[in-house]
């Protein structure tokens, strides 16, 4: 028996749903980090009487750049999942980009953006 060179339809529908469900959560959470940065809530010391309050405006500005910081990765996060489907609906989805083989399920479950298989993403991280 040869080995599989691709995913089935029904397994690429299994990962398609499980990204999208990913997705969801990964675009929620974007979404409140952002407004956690532009300050769409109000709930900030601006909105407050003039004070000297220096350690909490600081701790206010921290905290937006670290949220920030976090919203780039989660957008960058987003990114990677919707290029994961359209590696799915061109049937390349689960390919190991380095060698061409099928990248273990159980690999593309936990990471479900995953282009390497697990052994190439480690010499990687290696280097």
């Amino acid at each position: 028996m040869s080995e599989k060179t691709r995913y089935s339809d029904e397994e690429l529908q299994e990962f398609k749903t499980l990204i999208l469900e990913k997705l969801e959560k990964a675009q929620r959470d974007y979404e409140l980090l952002k407004a956690d940065v532009t300050n769409t809530e109000g709930n900030d010391i601006a909105d407050t009487s003039p004070t000297f309050k220096t350690l909490e405006e600081g701790a206010s500005t921290f905290g937006k750049e670290e949220n920030g910081r976090l919203a780039q990765r989660q957008m960058k996060f987003i990114q990677h999942l919707q290029a994961a489907l359209v590696r799915i609906e061109n049937k390349t989805y689960g390919i190991c980009r380095e060698t061409g083989k099928l990248i273990p399920k159980e690999r593309l479950r936990a990471v479900p953006h995953a282009t390497l298989g697990i052994d190439i993403k480690n010499q990687q991280n290696r280097k």
